[in-house]
């Protein structure tokens, strides 16, 4: 899982230093980028009004990193929209410093991703077509935010001797969703975290971000991630929303009646992962007040039945 938060404050000589590594211009304004929690992004206008983007990866090792890096390369050697890192001078894509991973990445012009038709059904083909490339090592069998995460959590509690109605929650759900959920169902590259925040464009996708919890698993699993991220609104599913992203994907890679019927188990797994991520994250080893409730959102959503 991520190592320890260290919060990390660029100054504009670190930022010249990175730039100049890469042969590139000097900085001329800063910006901090909104989204994601653990890493630091910032934007940098350049003095030829170029920008990019410099990474502070302070919540992965250099190792990780360097992993994560390949899997942007796999997507975009294949056709698949995403961020690659400026190669820096010395051929290298990631500098170690200060005990952590910096990258320098293209400034990918758009906000995020909306939820209108043409937009999820963009998201719908581009999913279809990453689940389509083949796999390669940099892509673990083990989704982080999933059974794994669930296990560890469980030995938290034990260590503790303390279970939430959640932790019990969680127990239950996942060992029923493990005998639900087909060992055989068509398996590909998935993102894994398909919120938002992960997705540049406005009307189509213009990248994909944020690969760290990307993995080789059932491909409709993705598919209803995706819907997990942009389907709803506030506690209520669009259905909508559904019918764009699974008129896109299925205009690329049509779903087997096996993978069909697994949606319902499927869409509650990936929930109930979205919910555990968040508890473990912000009740159980970094807690901050203002987010222990973050899971709740999550964890409601298990309450509705939805007819996929």
């Amino acid at each position: 899982m991520v190592i320890e938060m260290r919060r990390v404050d660029v100054g504009v000589d670190e930022a010249n230093e990175l730039l100049n590594q890469a042969g590139l211009p000097s900085v001329n304004s800063m910006k901090i980028l909104q989204g994601g929690w653990d890493n630091t992004n910032i934007l940098l206008t350049l003095t030829d009004a170029s920008k990019v983007v410099l990474k502070v990866w302070n919540a992965n090792t250099t190792d990780e990193v360097k992993r994560v890096v390949a899997r942007h390369c796999n997507l975009d050697e294949h056709g698949i929209p995403t961020a690659v890192p400026i190669e820096f001078l010395d051929g290298e894509l990631v500098v170690e410093k200060d005990g952590m991973a910096w990258t320098l990445l293209p400034f990918v012009e758009g906000g995020m991703l909306g939820s209108d038709e043409k937009s999820l059904k963009s998201l719908g083909e581009t999913l279809a077509r990453l689940h389509q490339i083949p796999a390669t090592d940099c892509f673990p069998d083990d989704y982080r935010m999933g059974w794994s995460l669930f296990e560890e959590m469980f030995e938290i509690a034990d260590d503790a001797g303390s279970w939430s109605d959640f932790l019990i929650t969680l127990k239950r759900e996942s060992e029923s969703l493990r005998n639900q959920i087909p060992a055989d169902l068509p398996q590909g590259i998935l993102h894994g975290d398909l919120f938002p925040d992960n997705v540049i464009g406005d009307g189509s996708v213009a990248a994909i971000l944020d690969l760290e919890e990307a993995f080789i698993g059932p491909c409709a699993f993705d598919l209803m991630m995706a819907f997990v991220g942009f389907g709803w609104n506030d506690e209520e599913p669009i259905h909508e929303r559904w019918n764009a992203l699974l008129e896109g994907y299925e205009s690329v890679r049509p779903l087997s009646q096996e993978e069909k019927l697994a949606l319902p188990a499927l869409h509650r797994y990936a929930t109930l992962s979205i919910a555990s991520w968040r508890y473990w994250k912000h009740v159980m080893t970094q807690p901050i007040e203002e987010f222990k409730g973050r899971y709740l959102e999550m964890a409601h959503r298990l309450d509705q039945q939805i007819d996929f």
